[in-house]
């Protein structure tokens, strides 16, 4: 299974949304609180070239934000970046 890293805080109801969405998937992810250790936040920056979160990586690959992920899911092509293929199904993404 690839690697899930979400750079998020505390009070973003779009990181809570790409968490709940990566949970209902069974997928592991790390969460870097960005909130609360302010280097990390550079570290986000210069990787994804972007300053809001979340900001979602799948492996090497930069998803992007809430918006990005839940359009991936959409489009079914989350499930092949999270290496579950066809196995979990989806009603919405709410």
């Amino acid at each position: 299974m690839p690697k899930v890293v979400v750079y998020s805080t505390a009070y973003c109801p779009y990181c809570v949304r790409a968490k709940d969405l990566l949970s209902r998937k069974c997928v592991e992810y790390e969460e870097i609180r960005i909130d609360l250790d302010h280097s990390r936040m550079a570290e986000m920056v210069e990787l994804s070239k972007r300053r809001t979160v979340p900001q979602i990586f799948i492996d090497d690959f930069h998803v992007g934000g809430f918006d990005d992920m839940a359009a991936l899911e959409m489009d079914g092509k989350l499930n092949d970046l999270l290496g579950l293929g066809d196995e979990i199904e989806e009603d919405a993404v709410t």
